[in-house]
């Protein structure tokens, strides 16, 4: 096992990787930017090393932070998500240096995230894809011509892209025309990039993807699936493991497909395999190579520690379950707990934070770096916390997710807990009728009344009352 190990990572994730390797005897060693100074994960680690004063480059430049893997006596690096984890140079300068890169190796990252070649993987392996272009788009008039034959609405992708960007809906000619420009700029501008291709666009599925495992000598599992369809322009809100949608036949067939896409490419440590499912048709639409946001539902509902699992595959060991080994029990869900304000378009609200108090009790869990007086720089995404709740039924989950909700405190910026609070008392989401289509399809969610606690409103006469006696 590793003896030390660089997290090439900040926010949550890295608290997440600095408490595994606590747990397994590995020295932590984060690294931060001037914004991250008094960040948690820096206060964590059992070592913090500073990468500049830019908030992103410190964290962007693959050869430094190699470099200081090296300098600081680690044998391997861990990603996280987001930043480098996907970027194969990365991993290929990783293993150059002789360090151990806690991930797939780096021509599967290439294959996976370039989008028309993964397509391309999944149909040799027999994994449904939807229909689409065969590789990348050169011209408008080419993609004006495929849609006229697979039919609209389309939706044109960036080769490369991820995280819900480089993405646009066109339900006629005109709206690709208008989107085939955009959809260029932002790959180029996001991922380096500007191929593009198109895939018939699949109104209104569920989107439910794959958590799997596989090791060096050949092993595959799966986690069983997490139902992602709450989501808002493409980026997830809501995560939700099992599926209460997938009848026990699709869940069999979307964990066997999952398990087939990653032999078929020889992947190797976390993955996920994202599918798109209406009715009785399952599409493969991506896989992910890094370990997801929403890792905790798939955790809570099979005890497996997917980071530990990461870090033993990494090191050369075999996986510790067989498939057989691994059982799903009751329902998880997490909440991404944005400072956003949903009343506003979900405009970023980032800030000091006043006050902050973690929810608990039974089956409930926090993973976060934020602290009471911390404040949420710009530079970065708005999530400040995810909190998971488990449940042994649909129905106690969802009551328990309400409680946890309602038990958190997080004050000085707007987030979207009291938006959450709404979904989870809809009838159609408490019967597990929904689809990505129902955030947008129910805008009246967003007329919450919001309550000002007793005590922010006893802060807020107390501070007048300073001023006003010019204290």
């Amino acid at each position: 096992m590793f003896k030390k190990l660089l997290i090439a990572n900040r926010g949550e994730i890295a608290v997440r990787i600095v408490r595994a390797c606590a747990e397994m005897g590995i020295r932590s060693v984060a690294i931060y930017t001037e914004p991250d100074r008094f960040a948690l994960h820096v206060k964590r680690a059992d070592e913090a090393h500073f990468v500049g004063e830019d908030p992103l480059a410190g964290y962007l430049d693959p050869r430094r932070i190699v470099d200081l893997a090296r300098e600081t006596g680690c044998d391997a690096i861990h990603p996280g998500y987001g930043f480098l984890s996907e970027n194969a140079d990365f991993a290929r300068i990783c293993e150059d240096a002789g360090l151990a890169f806690v991930g797939p190796d780096a021509e599967v990252i290439a294959r996976m995230g370039d989008k028309t070649a993964a397509r391309a993987a999944m149909r040799d392996a027999g994994v449904p894809v939807t229909p689409g272009s065969e590789g990348n788009l050169e011209t408008c008039d080419e993609a004006l011509s495929l849609a006229d034959t697979i039919g609209y609405p389309v939706m044109l992708k960036a080769t490369s892209g991820g995280g819900g960007r480089g993405i646009r809906r066109c339900d006629t000619p005109a709206q690709l025309e208008q989107a085939w420009e955009r959809v260029i700029s932002e790959a180029t501008k996001a991922f380096g990039s500007a191929d593009v291709f198109m895939e018939k666009c699949v109104v209104e599925p569920h989107h439910i993807e794959v958590q799997i495992l596989a090791d060096s000598v050949g092993n595959v599992i799966h986690l069983f699936e997490r139902d992602c369809s709450i989501q808002r322009r493409n980026q997830k809100l809501i995560e939700i493991a099992p599926s209460p949608q997938l009848t026990p036949e699709q869940r069999a067939y979307v964990g066997e497909m999952a398990v087939r896409a990653a032999s078929a490419v020889g992947y190797e440590n976390a993955g996920t395999v994202e599918f798109l499912v209406k009715g009785n048709e399952v599409y493969f639409m991506e896989m992910n190579t890094r370990v997801q946001v929403e890792h905790t539902i798939s955790e809570a509902i099979t005890g497996v520690d997917i980071v530990r699992e990461q870090l033993r595959i990494a090191a050369g060991l075999k996986l510790a379950y067989r498939q057989e080994d691994i059982r799903h029990h009751g329902y998880a869900i997490q909440f991404r707990i944005n400072a956003e304000d949903p009343k506003n378009d979900f405009l970023p609200s980032f800030g000091r934070i006043t006050r902050y108090y973690a929810p608990g009790g039974p089956g409930v869990r926090t993973d976060t770096a934020i602290y009471t007086g911390y404040t949420i720089p710009p530079y970065f995404d708005s999530m400040c916390l995810k909190l998971i709740v488990w449940g042994m039924s649909w129905e106690e989950t969802l009551d328990r997710g309400i409680r946890a909700l309602n038990d958190m405190r997080l004050q000085g910026v707007k987030t979207t807990a009291p938006y959450y609070q709404e979904i989870l008392r809809h009838p159609d989401f408490r019967s597990g009728h929904f689809d990505t289509g129902f955030v947008p399809n129910h805008p009246e969610l967003l007329n919450y009344s919001v309550k000002r606690n007793p005590e922010e409103v006893a802060l807020a006469i107390a501070a007048a009352i300073a001023a006003h006696a010019g204290l």
